[in-house]
């Protein structure tokens, strides 16, 4: 089945200028499954790392936003 929301997914993927995806939605409605499946068909690699009720990686947002920093915690982390 495929889902609408995967062409905009493609939209934003081909966006030189893209910003960070925020998915927002209601409760049980396939936001995480359709995010894994986007990142597994369209990503040469793809990593999936839960924040909820895991300390250390919510402490890797703490302080500050500078995305290199971020992306060399969340690299080390996920290995």
């Amino acid at each position: 089945m495929k889902r609408q929301i995967v062409d905009q997914l493609l939209a934003w993927k081909s966006n030189p200028q893209r910003k960070p995806l925020i998915l927002n939605g209601a409760r049980q409605v396939g936001k995480t499954y359709i995010l894994k499946h986007f990142g597994k068909t369209h990503y040469e690699k793809c990593v999936y790392i839960n924040c909820d009720n895991n300390q250390t990686v919510a402490s890797i947002f703490e302080g500050d936003y500078n995305m290199p920093r971020i992306l060399l915690a969340l690299s080390a982390y996920s290995n």
